[in-house]
């Protein structure tokens, strides 16, 4: 008879432990993964997967290094070599994630979720026609694979090679994506901007009406809806849009930006307030509105007595608290935020969010109220082309400006001295987005 006390204290075997860990208990599978590894240290299947569970807690080198271990007990273990590969490319090293996968398919050709991972990393490499190569290999060997034309349609709409002529191959596999499980949404929202992009702009408005209509409460569906002109534009993206699309991408927004889009808004839009500065500018209180995953940070930094991020996206602030640099991170509005601070700052910053803003009027406010006396802001939008003014939704979502509105209501609400420029700070579909850099003074 088993007593309790030897019920309590007995250790679990490591299929029970796995079994823990694949349930998503990962903070109490790991003192057991602990315990077996000094019983057990040589084990593939427990070096593989106390890595993999490393990884998920944050501690990837570990990880990787523990399924490195599994693999030389085991070279032909080929799952541990997928995983190997998957995680090298949640860390970024798409070089070394490629020799994962190539060696996955070398022991087993016919290893379906490593022609798609191995398409992945040629495509990080910015090897374009290895990657295109890869995904029709997939197609031919498993034209059943889930999401695959979901896959195949969003690489031929990012891949800047001969982009206009693969357009309507992507928009083909894209209508296809349509039908595949799970894939509704984000093939709606990727064809309609591939169709945008070919001109097809009622194309476009009937792939979201049908998006929203199928999906009524989905605030990005409704955006861009009205994005294409199939109902009224609002005066500023919805919170709720804002924190969706956000929240989606914060995970890999800062290798989608820095490597896919080229995007240079914060080094751009930091030169040009330190320029406005005087030389030896330090101590100041600096906001960083919209901080997002807080790349303005290493850039404000040196300026800064306090330095505060609010951004709308909870995920968005969790990745800047990862990278750190912050005195304090709010998740708030951006508006009510400004609003909520009389006087509080000498510096507001805001990189690439003034966007989502149509009329500019409450965050100029706001900003003027926010600011000392004598205090700075300085932001970025998107140039809307002249003779068109005002301002206007694109079909990007985001707003563009007109240079001559955007220096009237600044003088409206209290700004003077204000200077725009040009400049590019990001690129969409392989193409630059005409951007403008602004900075303004609060009257003393």
């Amino acid at each position: 008879m088993t007593t309790a006390k030897a019920t309590a204290t007995a250790s679990p075997t490591l299929k029970q432990v796995m079994a823990m860990h694949h349930a998503g208990q990962l903070e109490a599978a790991e003192p057991h993964y602990r315990r077996l590894m000094l019983r057990q240290a040589g084990d593939p299947n427990l070096l593989h997967f106390y890595g993999l569970l490393c990884h998920q807690r944050g501690r990837s080198d570990e990880g990787v290094a523990l399924i490195r271990r599994a693999l030389k007990r085991s070279p032909g273990y080929v799952d541990a070599h997928h995983n190997l590969g998957l995680v090298l490319t949640a860390m970024q090293r798409p070089a070394e994630a490629e020799a994962a996968y190539r060696e996955a398919l070398r022991i087993a050709p016919g290893f379906h979720k490593a022609i798609e991972g191995l398409a992945r990393s040629l495509e990080a490499q910015k090897r374009w026609n290895d990657a295109l190569h890869q995904w029709q290999r997939l197609a031919r060997e498993a034209p059943q694979y889930p999401t695959l034309h979901l896959a195949i349609g969003s690489f031929l709409r990012r891949c800047p090679g001969d982009f206009p002529e693969r357009l309507p191959e992507a928009a083909r596999h894209l209508r296809l994506a349509l039908d595949e499980t799970g894939a509704f949404t984000c093939a709606s929202e990727a064809l309609g901007q591939v169709l945008h992009t070919m001109g097809d702009v009622a194309g476009a408005r009937e792939v979201y009406r049908n998006w929203a209509a199928r999906h009524p409460d989905d605030p990005i569906a409704r955006h861009l809806l009205a994005a294409a002109g199939g109902t009224p534009t609002p005066g500023r993206a919805d919170d709720a849009y804002v924190r969706q699309l956000f929240d989606t991408f914060a995970a890999d927004f800062d290798h989608h930006l820095v490597d896919t889009l080229a995007y240079r808004a914060p080094e751009v839009l930091v030169a040009a307030l330190r320029a406005r500065l005087p030389a030896n500018a330090t101590g100041l209180d600096v906001l960083d509105a919209g901080c997002g995953t807080g790349l303005c940070a290493p850039l404000l930094r040196p300026i800064a007595r306090r330095l505060v991020g609010v951004d709308l996206s909870n995920g968005m602030v969790e990745k800047a608290r990862l990278r750190g640099g912050y005195d304090q991170l709010d998740v708030a509005e951006l508006t009510a935020h400004l609003a909520a601070q009389p006087a509080a700052w000498d510096v507001v910053l805001s990189a690439d969010t003034l966007i989502y803003f149509g009329d500019l009027g409450g965050v100029f406010a706001a900003a003027h109220a926010a600011l000392r006396p004598g205090g700075w802001l300085a932001f970025t939008l998107e140039e809307l082309a002249p003779p068109a003014a005002g301002h206007a939704l694109g079909r990007s979502g985001r707003y563009q400006h007109a240079r001559a509105h955007i220096g009237g209501e600044l003088a409206r609400h209290g700004f003077i001295d204000t200077q725009l420029s040009n400049a590019v700070l990001r690129k969409e579909n392989g193409q630059p987005v005409a951007g403008l850099v602004i900075v303004t003074q609060r009257a003393a």
